[in-house]
């Protein structure tokens, strides 16, 4: 190793490193935390004051990231934040995680990577270690960002050093967080590899290290591609079950019984989060760009975007057996958020079903107790909703409630047993009744729709 590799690694282990993370999201705010927690004293930057200011008020603003973690190590002086990138001049080390969006022709939106660079290199210094943990397309550590910081003379590899590790963070998740889910790791030269595993090797339990910092990218791509095309398989087999008059849950359910060769994913109004929904255009966009044809990654994306158009058949199909339309029903839409028991709305399937429902005449509403509102700007009705509360004595109000998202908190019985008419999507309520569409499932025979509880 160089005398500033050497340095860096010693300051690494004494624990004498000041580690900065750029964008306290869902990625960011965790991994600040756990490099708090293990002895260095860390920064975290971020544009947004409100952020910035919780933080150094000790309190937290993601679910998985208690504020007692938060007031204790404020209290210990070894975490706080800041919206001045010019704090980079006393880091020595900057993991970069913040948002890599698609743009509406599905191209990589690479501007928040850019201005992060950007205003990182301003103050790099020699020694400082840079990694890369932003979702992105393989090569961009390499064309990208690299070149960007380059532009200040430094060389990297030499003066500074550069890795990509993708984010590996589930929201919500009770077992598998930050500090024991494998981190992979990618370096530009082998130092740089070395210098980025003893840097997370000091909050994380299993370090995974790989040649380069393409590899590392493309990890993180299949990794969502892979469950967004098993998604996407599973969506079709709904739709084939729609058809046929088969429960397409008991189909799987009974299917992950053998204990090899099988992985069981589940059917659902489509998808949302920030890397499923997006990351296979990542790679769908850099194949292209190299001649290659990813067919059948396109053939899944298209499937799992028309599963909201086919919530909202099936919210109609429900409604005719009332003799109702969509146009002037009240529909109620439970659960916004992308998946149950969180807060992140980020393309979420609920957005879709209701501004379709909204376009087609229905007087829509929504309840989540993890959202209580709903800015206009977030789905396509462009006005403000507030969350109403799903409670009993207030389901009969709505012609047809359609479950998006299947939070623990809903009183599925009461639903059953107050609602004319429910369209579930994702399998909360096990057992048939009449008055219950399933995504993927024949309905159960009758037409009474005040039933008692199974």
């Amino acid at each position: 190793m160089s005398a500033l590799a050497d340095s860096l690694r010693d300051k690494l282990r004494g624990r004498r490193a000041r580690t900065g993370v750029v964008g306290l999201g869902y990625v960011g705010l965790p991994l600040a935390v756990e490099l708090a927690k293990a002895g260095f004293q860390t920064t975290g930057i971020d544009l947004d004051e409100r952020k910035v200011q919780s933080i150094n008020d000790g309190r937290s603003y993601i679910p998985d990231v208690p504020t007692a973690d938060v007031q204790k190590l404020r209290a210990a002086g070894s975490l706080d934040a800041t919206t001045d990138f010019s704090i980079v001049t006393s880091l020595d080390t900057i993991n970069i995680c913040v948002p890599t969006p698609l743009r509406k022709t599905k191209d990589p939106d690479m501007s928040y990577i850019v201005s992060a660079v950007e205003a990182v290199a301003k103050y790099l210094h020699p020694g400082m270690l840079i990694v890369l943990e932003s979702t992105t397309y393989p090569g961009t550590t390499e064309e990208v960002v690299q070149p960007l910081l380059e532009q200040t003379g430094f060389k990297a590899g030499q003066d500074f050093f550069l890795a990509f590790s993708p984010e590996r963070v589930d929201p919500g998740n009770p077992t598998f967080q930050t500090h024991n889910v494998p981190k992979v790791v990618g370096g530009l030269t082998p130092v740089c590899l070395d210098l980025a595993a003893e840097l997370y090797g000091t909050a994380i339990k299993t370090i995974v290290r790989v040649s380069s910092t393409r590899v590392a990218e493309m990890v993180k791509l299949l990794e969502n591609t892979f469950r967004a095309v098993n998604i996407g398989l599973v969506n079709e087999l709904a739709l084939m079950c729609d058809r046929m008059h088969i429960d397409v849950w008991e189909v799987v359910d009974a299917a992950k019984t053998k204990p090899f060769g099988f992985m069981a994913f589940y059917p659902g109004p489509g998808l949302g989060g920030h890397c499923i929904p997006i990351d296979p255009f990542y790679l769908s966009w850099k194949a292209k760009q190299t001649g290659f044809d990813p067919r059948f990654i396109e053939l899944a994306g298209h499937i799992n975007a028309g599963m909201p158009h086919y919530v909202v058949d099936k919210v109609s199909e429900a409604l005719n057996t009332r003799r109702k339309a969509i146009n002037g029903s009240s529909i109620l839409i439970a659960g916004v958020a992308y998946k149950r028991d969180i807060d992140d709305m980020r393309e979420s399937p609920a957005l879709d079903v209701l501004s379709l429902l909204h376009a087609r005449g229905a007087k829509v509403a929504y309840a989540d107790p993890y959202v209580p509102e709903l800015h206009g700007r977030e789905w396509a009705g462009k006005y403000d909703l507030k969350a109403v509360d799903l409670t009993r004595g207030s389901i009969s109000e709505y012609d047809c409630i359609v479950i998006i998202t299947d939070h623990k908190a809903f009183d599925y019985d009461a639903l059953v047993a107050e609602a004319d008419l429910i369209v579930d999507t994702r399998n909360a309520i096990k057992k048939p009744h009449p008055n219950v569409f399933k995504l993927g499932a024949p309905r159960a025979e009758g037409e009474g729709h005040k039933i008692a509880i199974a």
